[in-house]
């Protein structure tokens, strides 16, 4: 009896210990415990904070990459980009984001694209009993925008009406190319009258009035709402106007500067260059057979053309150099209506660009295989002619009608 009384006494006591040795255990670990629990809360925000961040440099890309496919400048897209980024959460300063267009590293530097990189610190919570710095982070992504489609003739004007306007008995065929208008007003490309007028597509910023005149050779219906395109001829420089003054006269006129305007009769051939008209009109007399290859007319300010429906006019542009592809230069600040005339024997190979002004498209004709552009804040055509795409022969680009915005990186 006394024996087992003694071990229920030797049981109690070693009871006794173990449970402060479970004690002492556990207030050892204790610490560890809860420091693991708040690394892993704390590991758990910063990972949210970094897919925030990524999310509102995906949003910025892709807003930065759109302005830039409208013509924004490089200014522009970077206020655009700041600004997306910062309705996405993004909470730096504009010293925390930088801006790319065209991105300078990575799969697609160089490319029609836009590249956003943002940079924060977050502060640390639980991890600032061992360490006092902040936590760096930082998220990058890349927007390309391509090319849907191409065009022959694009209208600049985002709210004329009647931005591009096919009237009378034309018949337009466009081969290969499509016909675009920035405007967003409700008839921003109407065909008139008995018009008729051919098209892989025919795209709107706003809407189309066309009825039965209109025919699409690739797309079902013709795409209106679209988002504007840039001028694609931005970035090209204007011809200076510097030099003696060029004289008028004679069979075959050398390139420069034309300061009284330029009156042209009889049969004249143009030399390769630049012919830069200030100080009066461009006027082509009735029956004048008027020619030249690599030939660029640059109009000043206020210069109009005015060209004879009975003239024969036989003109490329320069297929190498700065104005490759380019045949007729409007200057950028000045408006008014540009006239094309001429008789159905007559060529007009090139681009033939006027984003200020009207362009009154008259002649029966377009150029060498069918290559001509037309550029300008307002197109009306009234003419019967085919154009066609393809035309990278005799210097020409292709003009973006419809561009696609994507996440690439």
């Amino acid at each position: 009896m006394l024996r087992l009384v003694a071990i229920h006494r030797l049981a109690r006591t070693f009871a006794d210990c173990t449970g402060g040795n479970v004690m002492m255990i556990f207030a050892l670990a204790l610490p560890i415990v809860v420091g693991a629990g708040a690394f892993g809360v704390e590991t758990t925000y910063l990972y949210y904070k970094r897919t925030e961040l990524q999310s509102a440099a995906d949003a910025s890309a892709h807003a930065a990459a759109s302005e830039r496919r409208s013509g924004g400048t490089v200014g522009e897209v970077a206020q655009v980009a700041f600004a997306v980024a910062r309705d996405n959460g993004f909470a730096g300063t504009a010293a925390d984001i930088a801006v790319f267009a065209p991105p300078e590293s990575g799969a697609f530097a160089g490319e029609d694209a836009v590249e956003v990189q943002l940079d924060k610190s977050e502060r640390r919570f639980f991890t600032a009993v061992f360490f006092d710095d902040t936590i760096p982070m930082s998220a990058r992504a890349v927007a390309q925008f391509r090319t849907g489609a191409t065009a022959c003739v694009l209208a600049l004007d985002q709210t004329a009406q009647q931005a591009i306007l096919v009237s009378g008995n034309a018949s337009t065929r466009f081969i290969g190319c499509s016909v675009m208008a920035n405007s967003n007003a409700s008839n921003a490309v109407e065909l008139k009258g008995s018009a008729r007028m051919e098209a892989p597509c025919v795209i709107s910023g706003g809407g189309i009035v066309a009825g039965s005149g209109l025919t699409l050779t690739t797309c079902q219906k013709p795409i209106i709402q679209a988002p504007p395109v840039a001028d694609p001829f931005r970035a090209r420089a204007q011809p200076n106007l510097t030099g003696a003054c060029q004289s008028s006269s004679g069979p075959t006129l050398s390139p420069g500067r034309y300061c009284s305007g330029l009156r042209l009769s009889g049969d004249v051939t143009l030399s390769p260059g630049v012919y830069a008209i200030s100080g009066g009109d461009l006027r082509v007399s009735a029956n004048a057979r008027i020619s030249g290859v690599g030939v660029t007319l640059f109009l000043d300010s206020n210069v109009q053309m005015d060209i004879n429906g009975n003239a024969t006019l036989d003109l490329s542009a320069p297929t190498t150099g700065p104005y490759a592809g380019m045949l007729i230069f409007g200057d950028r600040d000045s408006g008014g209506t540009t006239v094309l005339n001429g008789t159905a024997a007559s060529r007009l190979t090139g681009a033939i660009y006027m984003p200020k002004r009207t362009v009154r498209y008259l002649g029966n004709y377009s150029g060498n295989d069918g290559c001509t552009q037309v550029v300008a804040n307002r197109i009306e055509w009234s003419g019967s002619t085919t154009v066609a795409v393809n035309c990278s022969k005799y210097g020409m680009e292709d003009v973006a009608a419809l561009a696609l915005v994507q996440l690439v990186e």
